[in-house]
Parts: structure tokens; C-alpha cells; sequence
């Protein structure tokens, strides 16, 4: 048996794949894709870290950014924990190659990082890679996975967790390569499967793939979920296609302006309230845009490529002399896996839960941009050290699973029902709610759960990802369900989470939702 099973090989899994290596521990990685199709390559504009290099900045001043941005719904020791490590993370990614933009004449290469101030924070604190530095970041630490010889498998979606009693001992999962169910055992087990932000399929910067596996599995195990109604929607995506502008273009001094070209809101807000700004634009007939004109196109090669060539390709414009026509998309999802202070799964033994899928406490009601690639590169330490503690007197007996795969049918096709769901939540669920819209999705979720039920697959051969999706879609319908129940337990509004009519916060719900299946196999939440 294995010493740690690590589901995910975005950020999140990498990280303590690496973390667990340096430590002597047999592992093993899995994840749906490859490490650069994860979503930790969306996050462009930067990892947040308190190093002063651009101008004066404290690490008391990042942990109550944090805590701000949060709406007093973060754990003051877990922030702490956060961004008091982000000095050595940088040093960390730093040494192993990430390569950070620079700036001249430091003294040392950690001084010469290049930094940006992002929506929220209170100085220029993130370290940037162009508008790249997600997709450098998990390319660097994928390639000192391969240097390490660490055991990595893709093409496996997880169905369930292995248990025995209350101890995870792995996992099963689905083999798209294969077409078949297979279980992975483990004294340990690091779920780092990623958010939910693809149930809003078409509306969202994620991938379709996003849809929440590894919360469904612990929910199952018999863990639990928490804050699921605060889900962040990123003030600038492409208009139509949903595809990210990073918020480096606004960190640099981008415009937010309305067909009329007046500028609206400030650019630098936390990103819930500068989503609403927009959207209230939108409500009114308006059409918004970024500007970055006043940048000059060597500036936007320089700093922005990647916006460059996006603008280019997905909307056939140069953001040099045209505007950039935006609209808010579902972008980050701060509920996920209830985990205590040393990120193992509440409820369960042997089991951890890391990055977008876990709520650490970190984010609360509303992530701070540049803390999400941070999260993931320097928890994963912490969440190391912690379970080797656990790896010592394992039960070698384990719970029995029965899984089977979907039934061939054409009554019903997932991807019609897939898209139906993403635009009921995008309406209803979106970033602005109240009862009657969430009364009405409860109302629209139950007939698609019936269709649901009619629905199968053409193709269940090896390499064919129908199965996949099948499986994929059945957890969205459950985190769609738990989504929608949280956001009308909520009867108020706070940071992410809008309701046009409660639209004060309200002291008697600053307290995190629970959310979890009984023995009735009902969803429970209660705030």
C-alpha cells in the first residue's frame, strides 16, 4: 500500500506530491487531465507575498487584506498561516525555476520580482509571470514532478472513497482510458480535485470538467461541505465566450467604461462588488468594456501577451485600438470541503483536502485576487506534515463499493440537460439572487434530476469521454442542489453572495453554512 494518494495534479496536488517526495513517502498522483489542463493555468495575474519590492508592504497588512476581503467569514489563524508562509513559497517557486518578471538592480533574485497590486489589496503584492504565472507555476512544478520520477496517471474521475470505518484508504474511479472502475488504495489520501465552478457550463472561466467530484465523494464518506452559496464571478471575461481577461490588465490601470464611454466603478474594488458594478451596467442595456488602449501595444506585449492573443482569437479585436467588450463569468468557488486546522477532512481520518476544493477558512465570503495560486503552494506543506502523523496503524479491511456504469440510452442527453443547468444557474443562482429566482431553480433543478434519470451514454468504449462526462454531470446536479439550498438559507447579503432582497449584511448569519447528506440520503444546511 502506498503512503499518500493525491487526487488532482493541478497546483494543489503537485505541490504536495513535491512536499511528500522531499519527505521519504511513496505516492501516487491521479488526476482527469494532464497537470497543464488544470485550472490552477487560468490564474494569470499573480500569487500574493508581502515582499515590499515595488513599494512598502507588511505581512499584517496582506492577513488583513485577507480577512476584509473575507466579510469576517476567514479563520484569522489559518490566514496567518497563509500569508506569514508566502515569503518562503516565493523563495520555494523561486528556486525551482518559476520564472517571475523582474524588475532591475535588486540585490538578490528574490528582491528583483516584479509586482502588481491586485483588486483588494492594499499595495503592489503579487508576483507576476507576464499574464502567465499560473501556467508557469504548475509547468515548474510539473517538470520537478517528472525530474522526481513522481508516479502520475491521468484519464481516472473519482466516484467514490475507500473506507474503512471512518478512515479514507484511497479512492475509486473511473478509467476513461480503459473503460473501466478501478480502486486505488492508500494509508493516506489528499483530495485536491478542484472547484464546482463548471456546473455554470457556458458561464464560467473554468472547465466544463470543474463540477465538483471530490465534494460529492466525501459527502458520500459521510464528510462535509461548507459555505457552497459563495461562488465568485470574475468582473472581466470575454463577452460571449466566457473566456478570462486577467485582472493584471486592471492592475495595471485598465478602464472600466460603458458604451458611453464613462468610467463607473473603481477598477481596484474586491472583485464581488466590481462584478456587480458591471452586471447592474448590463441590467440596464448597456454594453461594458475593458480599456487598455492608453497602453500602447508594446506595453500590452510586454506585460499581457496572453490577453493579446485572446482578444485576437476569441473576439477579433486588437485591445490596443479597440475596446475590450466584457461581461462577468463564474471564475473561482470559495465553499468546498469542510477541513479543521490541519486540513483533514472533518469527519473522516486519513483524509485531506487542499485548493479550490477544500474551505480552509482562507477565502470566507470572498477571495482576495492572488491568494488562490498561494493557497495551493504553500498549504500543501502544512496539510504533508500533518498526515504523516496518520500513516502508522492502518486497518488493511475496507468498506465494499458497487458502482456501475451508466446505461446505454437516448431518451435523454446529458449535454442537453448539462446546458440547461448552467444557464438556470447563470439566471437564477447568479450575481445577484432573491427567493423567488432561487424558489423557481429549486423548482427547474427537480425536473432536470427526472430527466436525469432517462439519461445514458452512446458510448461507453475505452478513450471515450461520454462516460465521463455522465459521471461528471450527476455530481453537478448534487452540487447544484446544495448550491441552490445554501444561497436561500442565506437571508442576507455578503460578499459574493448578492440578494436583492436582503441586500444587507447581517450580523446573525456571519457564521459559516453546513451542508450534508443524512441517513435518508437527504441533503442537509443549516447555517
Amino acid at each position: 500500500m502506498i503512503d499518500i494518494l493525491i487526487i488532482g495534479a493541478g497546483g494543489a496536488g503537485l505541490s504536495s506530491a513535491l512536499y511528500a517526495k522531499a519527505r521519504g513517502l511513496s505516492i501516487k498522483v491521479v488526476a482527469k487531465n494532464l497537470p497543464t489542463q488544470s485550472q490552477s493555468v487560468m490564474a494569470q495575474g499573480g500569487i500574493n507575498a508581502a515582499l515590499g519590492n515595488v513599494e512598502s508592504d507588511s505581512v499584517e497588512s496582506h492577513i488583513e487584506d485577507t480577512l476584509k476581503a473575507s466579510h469576517s467569514l476567514a479563520k484569522r489563524d489559518i490566514v496567518s498561516r497563509l500569508c506569514e508562509g508566502a515569503i518562503d513559497t516565493i523563495r520555494y517557486l523561486e528556486s525551482i525555476g518559476v520564472p517571475f518578471s523582474r524588475i532591475e538592480g535588486a540585490s538578490e533574485p528574490i528582491k528583483s520580482i516584479a509586482q502588481r497590486r491586485l483588486g483588494g489589496a492594499s499595495s503592489k503584492r503579487a508576483c507576476y509571470a507576464q499574464d502567465y504565472t499560473g501556467l508557469k507555476i504548475i509547468h515548474t512544478l510539473y517538470d520537478q514532478a517528472i525530474k522526481r520520477d513522481i508516479d502520475i496517471e491521468d484519464n481516472l474521475i473519482l466516484l467514490e472513497l475507500l473506507k474503512s470505518g471512518n478512515r479514507v484508504l484511497g479512492g475509486v474511479f473511473y478509467d476513461i482510458s480503459t473503460a473501466t472502475i478501478k480502486s486505488i488504495r492508500a494509508k493516506a489520501t489528499i483530495l485536491a480535485t478542484g472547484g464546482f465552478g463548471g456546473v455554470y457550463h457556458s458561464y464560467t472561466t473554468n472547465m466544463f470538467s470543474s463540477s465538483g467530484d471530490g465534494l460529492v465523494a466525501t459527502l458520500r464518506a459521510g464528510g462535509r461541505v461548507r459555505n457552497m452559496e459563495f461562488v465568485q464571478f470574475h468582473p472581466t471575461a470575454l463577452k460571449g465566450s466566457s473566456v478570462l481577461i486577467s485582472e493584471s490588465a486592471r492592475g495595471e490601470g485598465g478602464y472600466l467604461i460603458d458604451e458611453d464611454g464613462n468610467r463607473f466603478v473603481d477598477e481596484l474594488l474586491p472583485r464581488d462588488e466590481v462584478a456587480r458594478a458591471i452586471f447592474r451596467k448590463i441590467d440596464e442595456g448597456k454594453s461594458v468594456y475593458l480599456d487598455i488602449r492608453h497602453f500602447g501595444i508594446e506595453k500590452i506585449k510586454h506585460l499581457m501577451p496572453q490577453e493579446l492573443h485572446l482578444c485576437q482569437l476569441f473576439a477579433g479585436i486588437d485591445p490596443s485600438k479597440e475596446p475590450i467588450p466584457i461581461s462577468p463569468a463564474v471564475h473561482y468557488t470559495m465553499g468546498g470541503i469542510a477541513v479543521d486546522s490541519k486540513l483533514q477532512v472533518e469527519g473522516l481520518v486519513g483524509c485531506y483536502a487542499l485548493g479550490e476544493c477544500s474551505e480552509s477558512g482562507v477565502h470566507g465570503a470572498n477571495r482576495l485576487g492572488g491568494n488562490s495560486l498561494l493557497e495551493i503552494t504553500t498549504l500543501s506543506r502544512y496539510a504533508v506534515e500533518s498526515l504523516i502523523e496518520d500513516l502508522s496503524d492502518i486497518d488493511e479491511s475496507e468498506e465494499s463499493y458497487d458502482i456501475s456504469l451508466p446505461p446505454i440510452s437516448k431518451n435523454e442527453s446529458i449535454y442537453d440537460i448539462r446546458r440547461e443547468l448552467g444557464k438556470m444557474l447563470f439566471e437564477k443562482v447568479g450575481i445577484i439572487r432573491d427567493e423567488d429566482g432561487l424558489d423557481s431553480a429549486l423548482v427547474e433543478l427537480k425536473s432536470l434530476k427526472e430527466r436525469f434519470k432517462s439519461a445514458g451514454v452512446s458510448d461507453i468504449s475505452a478513450h471515450s469521454l461520454e462516460v465521463a462526462e455522465y459521471f461528471e454531470l450527476k455530481s453537478a446536479l448534487v452540487i447544484a442542489e446544495i448550491l441552490i439550498l445554501s444561497a436561500k438559507l442565506r437571508q442576507e447579503s455578503r460578499g459574493s453572495h448578492f440578494r436583492a432582497d436582503y441586500p444587507k449584511e447581517s450580523p446573525n448569519f456571519a457564521k459559516a453554512s453546513i451542508c450534508y447528506i443524512d441517513d435518508n440520503a437527504q441533503i442537509g444546511v443549516e447555517i
